[in-house]
């Protein structure tokens, strides 16, 4: 299966399993991620929502390009980028607090990701960037709007976002996007992280939550992702975007003997 999905304790863990595509997402993770959002949505006992993958070297590649490449024009690309936008949304606006626990690279839609959760925990030698200038696109699942509601800093943001560059984890945690960069197992780093909120009633976490989901809904932020989203559509089908996917995937093939 592409995911495990687990909970423990009252935290409800998401994992995406495909560590051979670099945690790549594809339709199956996609189903797997709804079915945690709709289990944090909908499940009073869920204290905490955590993201994390297996295998150690990624937390997320962003869209199989393996499975999308197919894609040529907006009208193909828009289903998928329309249904993981509608996805972050509501992952973002769920009133549980939710971790991306990265002991990974995070590149591209992987960052998307990342970016609809409300704390992220990074490996100490993880790199993350939102990379998808680099192949002639814009973020495609909300991304961008997610940064410019979540952080407020106008220049910070169009840096992340206009450079397509990786960042290390130190440079993210001192821009303010990683929350806490950390060593040795996540495991023992998320144990630490959600120790600090151990006393307070799960119902406040949840009250404190709905404070930053109305102001989502005052400021129209699934509708900006929306559109967001269209516009990566109409880059989608650009020469430019299916001449960088052809050196991307060309890259990835192995050379022969």
């Amino acid at each position: 299966m592409a995911y495990t999905l687990t909970e423990n304790d009252g935290v409800l863990t998401f994992s995406i399993d495909r560590p051979e595509v670099r945690n790549a997402v594809n339709h199956d993770v996609m189903d797997g991620l709804e079915r945690f959002i709709g289990k944090l949505e909908e499940d009073p006992d869920v204290k905490w929502g955590v993201i994390t993958s297996e295998g150690g070297k990624a937390f997320c590649s962003g869209g199989d390009l393996e499975e999308f490449h197919s894609f040529r024009t907006a009208e193909d690309a828009r289903p998928m980028l329309t249904r993981m936008t509608r996805l972050l949304y509501r992952l973002a606006g769920v009133h549980v607090p939710v971790v991306a626990l990265m002991d990974g690279a995070a590149v591209g839609g992987g960052c998307e990701l990342a970016a609809a959760c409300d704390f992220r925990l990074m490996r100490s030698d993880a790199k993350a960037g939102f990379i998808q200038g680099t192949l002639a696109i814009t973020t495609g699942w909300g991304g961008a709007s997610l940064l410019y509601e979540k952080d407020g800093n106008h220049s910070r943001t169009l840096q992340l976002l206009m450079g397509a560059g990786v960042h290390t984890a130190e440079t993210l945690e001192g821009l303010g996007w990683v929350t806490e960069v950390y060593s040795g197992s996540k495991e023992a780093a998320l144990d630490r992280f959600l120790k600090q909120y151990a006393a307070i009633a799960p119902g406040v976490l949840r009250a404190y939550k709905a404070v930053a989901v109305r102001k989502f809904e005052s400021a129209d932020l699934q509708g900006r992702m929306l559109a967001e989203s269209e516009q990566c559509a109409v880059l989608w089908e650009s020469e430019a975007h299916h001449e960088a996917v052809r050196r991307f995937r060309e890259k990835k093939q192995p050379s022969e003997d």
